[in-house]
């Protein structure tokens, strides 16, 4: 179990993290989700030892991870940003990774090359940016790591080949025991593989639980009352409520059944509970905060 406590890391005036708690379960994929600059890749870079926090604990297993480098061994963190030496091929890079890391895997790396189709000879450099994605993952998977830790993973890949990421990596997860933390704004890939989640916003955790339940708490509904009297909606934790002619679009906290015979009670003659997407919670969360489209753009 990788577990954070009380975090925070400031840069000058600026509080990336600020005293922040979580902890992630061994073999499970956590996604990290949040608005730009919320310090979800402050938190990561903090997580895999590359920088130390101001204040709090990130223990591996009981372990403290900064200047640990035996337990570095197993962590890789793939950076939002890539970076290979100029005129540097796949096969060099191997050469470079083998000897820093001992868990470096030949067998893997060849079939890792075969499946993304990459030529082992040819310069990084000349790669497009979504090759040179599939590069730092082919070769950071190759390393057989116990903790992947990934800044924008899917930026620049296309569909089949992020289908291809998702599924090696759920395999990892399920076949060697991998814990995987994915920070992303692609919800629709997070919310496609992730067991749990995060939600960042100005250095804090807004939300944080297992997808399953994040979408238990949370419910969105479309209903239509047939009396012509305003329902009373007290008692009831609505977090946006719209109203376009007789049909009203509910999304509220609680138990489902409950406020669904509640509603029921005012006469109905249209009722249907509506799933929500990881991408609707991040949405809902952030507009009770404040941080919504309408109020962005009215200023």
């Amino acid at each position: 179990m990788i577990t954070a406590e009380n975090l925070t890391k400031t840069f000058d005036t600026v509080v990336a993290v600020n005293n922040i708690s979580t902890f992630v379960e061994e073999g499970s994929i956590f996604g990290l989700i949040g608005s730009n600059g919320s310090g979800k890749s402050t938190l990561l870079r903090m997580l895999c030892g590359i920088f130390r926090p101001d204040s709090g604990t990130i223990l591996y297993g009981g372990s403290p991870v900064y200047d640990n480098y035996d337990l570095k061994q197993s962590i890789v963190y793939l950076s939002d940003e890539q970076y290979f030496p100029w005129g540097a091929t796949l096969n060099d890079m191997r050469e470079l990774y083998k000897s820093v890391y001992n868990r470096f895997d030949d067998e893997r790396y060849t079939k890792m090359t075969e499946i993304f189709g990459l030529d082992k000879t040819r310069k990084i450099s000349t790669f497009s940016k979504g090759m040179q994605r599939q590069s730092a993952l082919l070769l950071g998977m190759s390393l057989r790591p116990k903790y992947l830790l990934c800044d924008e993973t899917f930026d620049g890949i296309d569909p089949v080949m992020r289908k291809v990421v998702r599924s090696l990596i759920a395999e990892d997860s399920e076949e060697s025991g991998l814990t995987a933390i994915i920070s992303s704004h692609n919800l629709l890939e997070l919310e496609n593989i992730c067991d749990h989640i995060a939600l960042f916003h100005h250095g804090e955790i807004l939300l944080d639980m297992g997808l399953d339940d994040a979408k238990i708490s949370t419910h969105k509904l479309q209903v239509v009352f047939s009396g012509l009297y305003e329902p009373d909606f007290s008692g009831i934790d609505i977090i946006n409520h719209r109203v376009a002619g007789k049909l009203h679009t509910i999304t509220y906290r609680g138990d489902a059944d409950e406020i669904e015979n509640k509603l029921k009670s005012f006469g109905v003659q249209y009722y249907e509970n509506v799933p929500l997407t990881l991408e609707e919670i991040f949405i809902t969360e952030m507009e009770e905060i404040g941080y919504d489209s309408s109020a962005i753009l009215e200023k």
